[in-house]
């Protein structure tokens, strides 16, 4: 196995082993978003005082699924557009060398 490979699986490993020690550690305590925090502020808020949103959404998906179906084709193409410029500069990087290499 070439070093860049085993560095690769090094530091999968140690990811895994981090999140996996984070679950044991932190048995039974809730890993909530920060849609949960900002709505509990919202509700405190509430309670205080008369609260008026000054936004409104621009479109609210029909149900629980849409949305998650959405967060996840956001979260693809993001991810496809961040591979593709790094592919685009490993490329460049590649052609240079070539080209370096050549003359």
């Amino acid at each position: 196995m070439k070093f860049n490979a085993k560095m690769v699986v090094i530091g999968l490993l140690i990811c895994v082993c981090i999140a996996v020690t984070a679950l044991i550690v932190n048995k039974g305590s809730e890993f909530s978003g920060a849609d949960d925090a900002a709505s509990d502020v919202i509700s405190e808020i509430l309670e205080v005082e008369e609260y008026e949103p000054w936004a409104s959404p621009v479109y609210e998906p029909p149900g629980g699924e849409t949305e998650s179906l959405l967060f996840c084709l956001q979260a693809a193409l993001g991810a496809g557009i961040f591979g593709y410029g790094l592919g685009v500069l490993v490329e460049r990087k590649r052609k240079s060398e070539k080209k370096s290499n050549r003359n």
